[in-house]
């Protein structure tokens, strides 16, 4: 395995998933071959989804002509659990004009280390939340969630059931995504042989 902490292996591309607590680092040399890192700052905004204000913004730094993310473990252990869009910007440095070159979308995963995280990504989480109302066992904390702007105690029958078929499919999804990353066969998975 590679160090991770060495800048020549970092990603050359933004992460799907960030882990609250962990070092993270990834770098954009091709973003370096047009915009000139001694006239420009790359910087990107994340904004958690929802409609709520929680913001991310982070400047990259200028590493060997290039742009290197380097976010240390201190400050991201602060970031909100959740799923987030972000853009990459560039600001002109004369004049402090913007463009948007990149988009895209990750996922802040919550720190194993602190004691009582949840694991689960967020379509788990509203399942658990919409089958325990369902089911009539909700706990004390299900009316601090909602569904579109609306809190899932307020739902018909109807609405749950089709709520927790999105969200069962997004967590087969989520976890087919993870074993496939992580290596692990999946049932998409094909097997072939060949004959001898």
């Amino acid at each position: 395995m590679a160090n991770l902490f060495d800048v020549d292996n970092a990603p050359n591309q933004e992460p799907s998933a960030i882990r609250a607590g962990s070092y993270l680092q990834w770098k954009r040399a091709d973003i370096s071959d047009d915009y000139d890192s001694a006239l420009y700052d790359l910087v990107y905004v994340a904004r958690l989804s929802g409609g709520t204000a929680t913001e991310i913004t982070i400047t990259a730094s200028k590493i060997s002509s290039q742009y290197v993310v380097q976010v240390a473990s201190t400050v991201t252990q602060n970031y909100v659990i959740g799923d987030y869009y972000w853009q990459a910007e560039i600001h002109r440095l004369s004049d402090s004009e913007v463009v948007v070159v990149d988009n895209g979308q990750f996922s802040i995963l919550p720190d194993l280390d602190i004691e009582l995280a949840d694991p689960s990504g967020h379509a788990e989480i509203m399942l658990r939340k919409v089958e325990s109302l369902l089911e009539g066992r909700a706990d004390k904390d299900v009316s601090s969630y909602s569904i579109a702007g609306r809190s899932i105690t307020k739902m018909s029958v109807t609405e749950l059931l089709e709520w927790r078929n999105f969200y069962k499919r997004e967590a087969a999804q989520n976890k087919r995504k993870n074993d496939i990353a992580n290596g692990r066969q999946t049932n998409s998975t094909i097997k072939v042989r060949f004959p001898r």
